[in-house]
Parts: structure tokens; sequence; C-alpha cells
């Protein structure tokens, strides 16, 4: 199974620093829009779908990691839309650890589990896509996420996949825990 990709959308958002200095907060989503292979249909194996999510994944992740620059990315998250006429499982095949894999590598690699969103729905829809560090989830200063919907997708037979990546965490994050910089062993479990 090859996934072709048959748009893409590239958002960034960038906020200047606050009362903390430092670099602006840089975000920035990659939605890659492809045909679904399994519209209309139940499927028992998805390995196919799984498979295929390699090439896809390193695509956006190029595109994501380019986008990123001067900058690099310090926190991520996965996500799709499916087209109503798939179902939110052919989205979570093309968003597993297959499909994860290239993502690390572009960003120069990641220890964390990375956060991620699915659902089905219409043309326009949102979706909010979860952000945390890359190297420990418990870095309390990155959870955050972006707000993605797609002008006129995806249609009924599409899958819209997401990557987001930001630079560092939210702007003036003062709630406690785990700092970034405080992170040992990079084992995606602080």
């Amino acid at each position: 199974m090859q996934l072709t990709l048959l748009r893409s959308l590239t958002i960034v958002d960038e906020t200047q620093p606050g009362a903390d200095g430092g670099d602006p907060l840089r975000k920035v989503a990659v939605v890659g829009i492809v045909r679904n292979p399994m519209a209309g249909q139940f499927g028992a194996d998805l390995s196919a779908m799984i498979e295929a999510s390699t090439e896809l994944g390193k695509t956006l992740a190029d595109i994501a990691a380019a986008a990123m620059a001067p900058y690099q990315a310090c926190s991520y998250g996965k996500g799709g839309i499916v087209g109503l006429a798939g179902q939110q499982e052919h989205i979570n095949a093309l968003v597993t650890s297959t499909f994860a894999t290239p993502l690390r590598q572009a960003i120069g690699g990641a220890a964390a589990w990375i956060s991620s969103f699915t659902k089905r729905g219409a043309p326009g829809v949102s979706i909010d896509i979860p952000l945390a560090h890359k190297d420990a989830l418990y870095v309390r200063s990155h959870y955050d996420g972006m707000t993605i919907s797609i002008p006129d997708g995806p249609q009924a037979d599409e899958i819209a996949v997401i990557i987001c990546l930001a630079n560092r965490g939210r702007i003036d994050a003062r709630v406690g825990g785990l700092h970034a910089d405080k992170i040992e062993g990079k084992d995606g479990l602080l």
C-alpha cells in the first residue's frame, strides 16, 4: 500500500516572549492529507496502513523540522482526523510508532512518548493536538497544544495526519515541576 500526499498545510504560530524573556515560542503544525484506502470498509487487518505510514511520517517530519528553523524542537505531538467515510481506527493506524520514528529522527532524537489525539470529522472540523516535552513527559512547562482546522478537509474519503512541534515551553510558565534543563538520562519516564 502506498499513501499519496494529496495536499499539505504548514502552520507557523510565533509568540514573542513574556516576562520570562528568552526565545519566542514557535509552534509548527504540518498537516498531510491522504486518500483513505479503507474508506467505506471495516478491514480487520490494518498492518498495510501502519507500514505505509513510515514514508508519510518522514515527509511530514522533514517539513515540520524545516519550518521550526532556526529553532530546535523541544516539544511534540501528533494526531489527525479521518473523514466521515472512515473509522477512527484508520487514523490511529497512521500515527503509531512506525509513523513517529522518522519524527524523532528529524528532530535529532527524542525519548518520551508522543502525545496524540485522533477523531472522525467533517471538512473544517477543528482538532486540538497536545504537546509535551520530547524527552520527559513530566515537564509541566511544556504541556501545551495547537488547535488545527483544515479548510475543506478532510473529505469523506480522506485522512488528515498532523504533526506539531514547539521550540520551548509555554510563555511565562510557572506551575513548578520538573524543569527541562534538569532532565537526566532522557529515558522519557521522568
